[in-house]
């Protein structure tokens, strides 16, 4: 699978201006073994995404994680935008630790492209995981999250 991390960056930003607002960079965009992708986007450290106790707000950090694994389903699936849409079904997050400065989130799509690929083909709505872990930029961990996807033929 070759993917092009610039035109799935712009993509994403383009399609979710939320992304723009809050100020996430998508830092790697990349396939892994057994037709996977893997995600990173970065929230830089600003006052106006902090919480009370001067961390990223919980929203933002959910919308970090939500906005990596949508890139993970555009690099993985978009070439079938032309037949189905992508649309997060539900999303569980927790969170595990208070984050100080910025924060990534790092995105992977935890069921084989070419399944999910195969159950669209066959006529069916397929469902699947993008887990993401959200973690200090020293890799602390502070936050879990798994948004479950389909993609909904046109």
């Amino acid at each position: 699978m070759s993917i092009d991390s610039r035109q799935v960056a712009a993509g994403m930003l383009e399609a979710v201006p939320f992304a723009r607002t809050l100020g996430f960079e998508f830092v790697e965009i990349a396939p892994e073994a057994d037709g996977g992708v893997r995600a990173v986007v970065r929230l830089p450290d600003s006052p106006a995404t902090h919480n009370h106790v001067a961390g990223p707000h919980a929203g933002a950090m959910f919308t970090l994680g939500e906005t990596a694994s949508g890139a993970v389903v555009l690099a993985a699936f978009g070439h079938l935008l032309d037949r189905a849409v992508p649309l997060a079904v539900r999303a569980d997050i927790a969170y595990r630790k208070l984050a100080r400065g910025a924060v990534l989130a790092t995105a992977r799509l935890a069921r084989p492209a070419p399944e999910v690929t195969a159950e669209l083909e066959a006529g069916r709505r397929p469902e699947f995981p993008v887990v993401v872990e959200i973690a200090t930029e020293d890799g602390t961990p502070t936050s879990e999250m798994t948004v479950v996807w389909t993609l909904r033929p046109q």
